[in-house]
């Protein structure tokens, strides 16, 4: 296995095979790469170690206020006030602690994200075609690849078909090079080693199966420190937008609170209490943990997001969701289920029909009701279907069909490993008793040409007597146009104009019924014939036509309907025929009328300009091709547009990267497509492209809820202070007790409300504007009114308190401080909604809010009741009375609006009056 790394592109590739103790058809067992991968290691390159609780811990104590405070307590325990020093170092290490479990939480759930948008690999092993994680592989494995995958490690070719490699990663030429396998003797350069793959390079079409020379730091990417794909972290606009308006309010909250100092000592107060009141105050008000908090959010989001089977690969996707209003989607495989069977055959000028289901290869193919018989050109076209193809028919893991040969047993579920296309026109063969490696056996293929969106078609070169025969498959009107004859039950007639007319007609009725139509057509060669691509695929003889069904999914539609009442427009984009696009729309509840049906012909002879104009009112893209995606992309976002763009291949990356969100398909995707997305489907499903949307709102709404409750907090405790200072009463909070409200009220509360479940009528609201401000939607204004609230109410209070307890400052105190507490707590419930009463959402909707804020209440009670915590924050026990003053202030709000919601509104409804 220890052979010297320039020499792999030396080997002969049963040299390469015994030196790492492989087989190229049965690859490693399952014992033998786990051994190797005990040995080698992880498949990846060396990246930062995982989160550490000790670099968090440090990281709370990074804030500058912080340490400002930690220095006013250290001067405490100078003057010998222990007691208070001794609570402020308790109360900053459970702040400490506390922002340990967010941020902790928040890189766990990253962690896990990279985890999941990991790439995979196909390989060989025991014999069969097995997809892992691309980090498991292990010098010796059989790897396959194709068209959109990134290069999982470096390994030789075994095998290859038309394939082509970019290694701009390595080479930094970003034009594709010709691959293929054979040895190279001496000394070749890395660009020109035409027979080896290299980790991180893209396979640009084709396909080949190689053997894997070396994985993780000993590829050559690993020996210059490349490329590493993980999820992207960096920083969300609004998380920047937050971070400057941060910096605004620290000088805000620094000005008033060093006034407040300069006023206090000007009225005779202690300078060293006024010191310590005003550190106190700053470190209370200033938000500098806000954008922190922000990610806190994002990231707990994300993960749920995540169980709704959306993988978000950068943070500014989330963001960016809650704002799409055109929704960008492919039809198969994402709106439709992606499990096609063949119901239509048309062949020597009649029509078939195809039963059965799924992917089981049992039914009938039917003529005029009769089981038809098997022979002539039907049989020359269901053994076209099975050798003009890729996919593999298993039965409980055993291959019937493709490059690995097995059995067929009873009682075992049959499933299609690779392109749903292909797997039905392979079960559709085995129902008229055609399977592919049986036909194998006799007829070798020579050469394949892959198929690709640009050609629309696929060919390939199988061995027969006397020669050689080319199968050809494709969309119908391209293989027409390369056929001259017609094969007949008579023999082979020239494909004239009334002939070609008759299949079109047949390809619209078969697309009229929402059927995927394919063409199949064949060429026989002479042996001495040269194999070049571009000549193979001229003078074809047409067999036939397949027409499949895909029907739309179930939930398409609700979600379709859903996105409508969000004000989020779907554009359907598809390769298939017009027909076939327009009646699956209609299926979907989409528009379908001429004007909203658009073909990628018609689209290529609009320009920019004119395509912008119509994009507004086209709901369907018929006959498009890969590229056309970002012609459509840029009409959209020329109009205004935030655009969500899904695409599975690699020529969709450049539309995916254009999208101002790229969504990727988890199941059929290419690694190229899932490294372009800002988001992954794991299941291919459009409706969950519509619950991320809404996780997306959900997060944004949470985000602001947090903003408003936490600003609010903060403008009334500077109010109170403020107020008080200015008006020459006395201080109503000790530096400890304003410490002890940031811990209670800044701390479980907020983070419960960071989690909120979404607003059932989240999505029958419009998208919010991608550039809009913090403050926007009025969210200003409400933090300021429910500071000022907050506030006033404390102080009034306090004023009550120093009347009735005739000048007691320590039970006006600690009616100010309960006051305040539970006017926070109350305000956490109103910060729920910005649209409806906190009753409308309901008080037991969010569990860990209600836990969050009955831990707050018993906190606040022990403070006020135990003895060794009343000497700590200096409290007296409240009475009755007292009680119903505290409750009777700090939740006034919340009872006006349970008297408006349970008896007005109700009565308003029963006079005929519309109920708000």
């Amino acid at each position: 296995m220890h052979i010297k790394d320039e020499q792999w592109h030396q080997r002969e590739t049963f040299q390469a095979l015994q030196a790492l103790r492989s087989d190229g058809e049965y690859g490693l067992t399952g014992k033998e790469a786990r051994r190797r991968l005990r040995e080698t290691g992880f498949n990846q390159l060396r990246g930062e170690s995982g989160v550490s609780p000790w670099r968090l811990l440090l990281g709370q104590f990074g804030d500058f206020m912080v340490w400002v405070l930690l220095g006013a307590t250290a001067i405490s325990l100078f003057l010998g006030e222990v007691a208070d020093a001794l609570t402020i170092i308790a109360i900053v290490f459970l702040n400490a602690l506390l922002g340990i479990i967010q941020e902790y939480r928040a890189e766990r759930s990253l962690e896990a994200l990279r985890e999941m948008a990991a790439p995979f690999a196909r390989v060989i092993r025991d014999g069969r075609e097995q997809r892992i994680l691309a980090r498991d592989l292990v010098p010796g494995d059989i790897i396959l690849v194709e068209g959109g995958d990134r290069v999982p490690a470096d390994a030789l070719l075994v095998w290859s078909a038309n394939l082509e490699v970019e290694e701009a990663p390595l080479t930094g030429e970003s034009q594709p090079v010709a691959k293929e396998p054979g040895p190279l003797p001496g000394e070749v350069p890395l660009a020109e080693r035409r027979n080896m793959l290299y980790m991180g390079t893209a396979i640009t079409r084709g396909r080949g199966r190689a053997v894997v020379v070396a994985t993780g730091m000993a590829t050559e990417i690993g020996k210059i420190a490349g490329m590493i794909q993980e999820v992207g972290e960096e920083e969300t606009p609004l998380q920047k937008r937050l971070a400057q308006v941060g910096r605004w309010l620290v000088l805000a909250c620094l000005a008033i609170c060093g006034l407040m100092v300069v006023i206090g000592l000007a009225r005779g107060e202690e300078p060293y209490r006024m010191f310590l009141v005003g550190v106190s105050l700053a470190v209370a008000a200033i938000p500098e943990g806000l954008p922190a908090v922000v990610t806190v959010c994002l990231a707990l989001g994300v993960q749920r997001m995540a169980r709704r089977r959306a993988i978000v690969r950068k943070l500014p996707a989330v963001e960016t969701l809650g704002c799409a209003t055109v929704i960008c989607t492919d039809k198969t495989g994402t709106l439709t289920a992606n499990q096609m069977t063949v119901r239509r055959i048309w062949v020597d000028d009649a029509l078939y029909e195809v039963t059965g289901t799924g992917y089981t290869p049992h039914g009938d193919i039917l003529r005029e009701g009769y089981p038809a018989a098997v022979d002539g050109s039907l049989a020359l076209l269901l053994k076209a279907a099975a050798l003009c193809n890729n996919a593999l028919l298993e039965r409980n893991g055993l291959t019937v069909g493709g490059w690995f040969r097995g059995g067929r047993k009873k009682n075992r579920a049959w499933k299609i490993s690779g392109d749903p296309t292909e797997g039905a026109l392979l079960v559709m063969a085995a129902k008229g008793g055609f399977w592919r490696e049986q036909l194998e056996k006799n007829n070798p293929r020579i050469m394949e040409i892959p198929f690709d969106a640009e050609r629309k078609r696929m060919s390939v070169v199988y061995g027969c007597r006397g020669g050689r025969r080319v199968y050809v498959k494709g969309a119908p009107d391209v293989l027409l146009n390369r056929c001259t004859s017609l094969l007949l039950e008579g023999g082979v007639v020239p494909l004239n104009h009334a002939w070609r007319r008759k299949i079109q007609a047949q390809n619209e009725g078969m697309a009229r019924e929402a059927l995927r139509v394919l063409a199949l057509a064949y060429r026989d060669l002479p042996p001495s014939h040269p194999l070049k691509p571009e000549a193979l695929e001229e003078n074809l003889t047409f067999i036939g036509l397949v027409g499949m069904s895909d029907p739309p999914r179930p939930e398409a539609r609700e979600a379709i309907d859903v996105c409508r009442r969000a004000g989020i427009k779907v554009v359907m984009i598809t390769g298939d025929h017009r027909l076939t696009a327009q009646a699956v729309a209609r299926e979907l509840g989409l528009p379908a009328g001429d004007r909203n049906v658009m073909t990628g012909a018609e689209l290529e002879a609009l320009s920019d300009k004119e395509l912008a104009s119509r994009a507004g009112e086209v709901a369907v893209y018929a006959r498009t091709s890969p590229l056309q995606k970002l012609r459509i992309v840029r009409a959209l976002k020329r109009n205004g547009h935030v655009v969500a763009m899904t695409g599975d291949g690699v020529n969709d990356a450049p539309a995916m990267k254009e999208a101002d969100i790229g969504i990727a398909m988890g199941r059929s995707g290419t690694e190229v497509a899932k490294e372009a997305a800002s988001m992954i489907l794991a299941d291919d499903n459009f409706a969950t492209i519509v619950a991320a949307v809404e996780e997306g709102r959900g997060i944004y709404s949470n985000i602001r809820k947090f903003i408003r409750y936490l600003l609010s907090c903060n403008v009334g405790e500077v109010l109170t202070m403020f107020v008080a200072a200015v008006s020459g009463l006395p201080l109503p909070l000790l530096p400890v007790q304003i410490l002890w409200i940031n811990l209670v009220t800044d701390g479980l509360p907020a983070l419960a409300l960071g989690v909120d479940p979404g607003e059932p009528d989240l999505m029958n609201r419009p998208p919010h504007r991608p550039n809009e401000g913090i403050f926007a939607r009025r969210l200003g204004w409400r933090i300021i009114f429910l500071g000022l609230q907050i506030g006033l109410v404390t102080i009034l209070v306090f004023l009550a308190g120093l009347v009735l307890g005739e000048g007691d400052l320590a039970t006006a105190q600690t009616l100010a401080f309960t006051t305040l507490v539970f006017a926070q707590l109350f305000a956490v419930y109103e910060c729920r909604s910005e649209e409806v009463s906190p009753f409308a959402v309901g008080y037991f909707s969010n569990k860990l809010l209600l836990l969050a804020t009955t831990c707050s209440a018993l906190m606040q009670v022990m403070v006020i009741y135990w003895p060794p915590l009343q000497a700590v924050f200096h409290t007296v026990p409240l009475n009755p009375f007292h009680w119903f003053l505290v409750l009777l202030a700090a939740g006034w709000r919340t009872y006006l609006g349970a008297l408006q919601y349970y008896f007005l509104r109700p009565l308003r409804g029963a006079v005929g009056l519309p109920l708000r």
